[in-house]
Order: C-alpha cells, then structure tokens, then sequence
C-alpha cells in the first residue's frame, strides 16, 4: 500500500541555516532516506520551495480564479512530501515518526487511492 507523508512546519520554528540544529536536521533526512531506499520502501519524496513561490487555482461560479501563494493562510507550512510503499498504515507511521521535520511541525499521512 502506498503512503504519503506530508510535512509541515512553521518557518519561524525551523533551526537557522549553517547551525548545528539545522545541519542534525538534514542529516536525518538523509538517515531516513537512506533506510526507506534500503527497506525498499522509497517511491518518492522532495522539499518544496517556499510558499512565496506557490500559485494556488479554485473554481468560482464557474470561472477559474489563480492566486499567488498557498490556499489557506496557516502558520504551518507544507514543506515536503514523501511517498512510501509500506505493507500497513502502522509501517507508514513508523516512518512518519522517523521525519526530522515531526519534532517541531506535523507530518500528515495518508494513503493514496
């Protein structure tokens, strides 16, 4: 069964860049991608730029509106994803608990269809 693994945080909450935290951070990242390629159970998974970037599109009285930035103003942000090929959702929470970004953010998984 595939899982996907969203992963949001609040920027304000993010170690700084050239820390020591944020260099803990990435290395856990790259500890996680690595198990979940030797577990085989990597399908794929990116960091996504930042939200300045986003353009988000919605129907409204049947016309199509485009608007800078993402859909819901939030402080936490979605930052990157992961899709994982697990046999359980308890396998896919297991490797939710393993993202860096879930010590200090929130990472949502849900299956795909």
């Amino acid at each position: 069964m595939q899982y996907m693994l969203l992963i949001y945080s609040n920027p304000a909450d993010r170690p700084k860049p050239g820390t020591p935290e944020m260099a803990a951070l990435m290395q856990g990242y790259g500890d996680l991608g690595k198990a979940l390629r030797k577990d085989g159970a990597y399908i794929a998974g990116d960091a996504l730029t930042g939200v300045d970037t986003a353009r988000t599109m919605r129907g409204r009285a049947g016309k199509v509106e485009m608007m800078d930035g993402p859909f819901a103003e939030t402080r936490e942000h979605l930052g990157g994803y992961y899709v994982i090929d697990v046999p359980d959702l308890d396998a896919a929470l297991r490797y939710a608990a393993q993202v860096p970004a879930a010590l200090y953010g929130t990472v949502e998984v849900r299956p795909l269809m």
